[in-house]
């Protein structure tokens, strides 16, 4: 081992270092990761180890903090402990600060070390968990009729200022309006029927908003309605619009197995959500893949569940193919929309793919 550089990893709080360097402190008796925020011991004091074992073998003890000793499988469990603390505490008010500093205690890493697991594993970093589930509160706070004031606080914002700034992003207009179930919105929407059953297709004036599948008509626009039930809805059947023109597209699409949609989307969603949606948009048609490999191509190969359930949020159907995603063993898993749909789009898509390659 080379010290020098062993002792410049645990200066630098080096995390790379992790899975192969310990360090003891024969002052405290303690041994810890490189990247451990505890203060940095005094040279002289160190001695340094390759393996839990050997530094309990010398007689020094895991830290604590950093837990050296532990295993993935219960580094795993450090961040399902820090999510459940978020989860749980996310809304007080007292607890407006959850720091990096305070989670990295509840899961024994270090606050660095914390925040590249948490993001590895949910897609997402623990700031922006915390804003998703404030976010998802004050809908469901403004959804039983509370006044914004307090859907605002039984949220967890420290003022009312916090949600305005960030409205856009998170409801597509301002708490007020998504209130009042989206008074003050005008939505176009259209029905058509496909061999997969009835299509609805929603749009604002900047772009789609919906596309979904169903049974009946009447089922689907009922749905869209519980969304934003005071938002002016207006059924468009005049085949000049551009509403009707997408319509027409998404339809072909399903009949002919088309690889991309250049269709303008306004769907509000997270950033790892569009990671997930444009990905989905990548996969050749005919061809699938499985959440595992669609969370190791954006570059989060331990966001399984997380990129599972962007697909299950995709509430724009066909244009984002949502349907190519299974799971690794090859199975369908889930679609919003009914698996005998998903199974009828990739049949469809394969064997027109199949015809198109036995001809050229």
């Amino acid at each position: 081992m080379n010290e020098a550089v062993a002792w410049e990893s645990v200066l630098n709080r080096d995390p790379s270092a992790d899975e192969h360097l310990l360090y003891g402190v024969t002052t405290t008796g303690i041994y810890c990761r490189p990247s451990c925020p505890s203060r940095r011991p005094k040279r002289g004091n160190v001695s340094f180890f390759s393996s839990a074992e050997a530094a309990e073998r010398a007689g020094f003890r895991a830290c604590q903090r950093c837990r050296p000793n532990s295993d993935p499988t219960s580094r795993d469990e450090g961040i399902d402990r820090a999510r459940e603390y978020i989860d749980r505490h996310v809304h007080d008010l007292t607890d407006e600060r959850i720091t990096l500093e305070l989670l990295g205690e509840q899961s024994g890493m270090s606050p660095g070390h914390l925040q590249r697991k948490f993001k590895a594993r949910l897609g997402i970093t623990p700031a922006q968990y915390i804003r998703a589930r404030r976010r998802e509160r004050l809908k469901d706070e403004l959804r039983r009729g509370e006044t914004v004031s307090r859907a605002t606080f039984g949220a967890g914002y420290g003022s009312s200022s916090r949600v305005y700034e960030r409205a856009d992003a998170g409801l597509g207009m301002t708490p007020a309006t998504y209130r009042r179930g989206g008074a003050g919105a005008h939505i176009d929407f259209a029905i058509a029927n496909t061999s997969l059953g009835t299509l609805l297709v929603a749009a604002t004036d900047r772009g789609i908003c919906a596309v979904t599948l169903g049974d009946n008509a009447s089922t689907l626009e009922a749905a869209l309605q519980l969304e934003y039930p005071a938002a002016t809805r207006a059924r468009v059947t005049a085949p000049s619009s551009s509403l009707a023109s997408w319509v027409e597209e998404i339809v072909s699409t399903i009949d002919s197995g088309r690889d991309r949609l250049e269709i303008p989307l306004d769907v509000r969603a997270s950033a790892f959500q569009w990671k997930v949606w444009r990905e989905l948009q990548r996969i050749p048609r005919g061809e699938t893949r499985s959440y595992s490999e669609i969370a190791s191509a954006i570059g989060s190969p331990r966001a399984v569940r997380a990129v599972a359930s962007a697909c299950a949020n995709n509430r724009v159907a066909i244009v984002v193919p949502c349907h190519r995603a299974v799971r690794l063993d090859g199975g369908l898993g889930g679609y919003r929309w009914g698996l005998e749909r998903k199974k009828q789009l990739l049949e469809n898509e394969r064997a027109i793919r199949d015809e198109e390659e036995s001809t050229s």
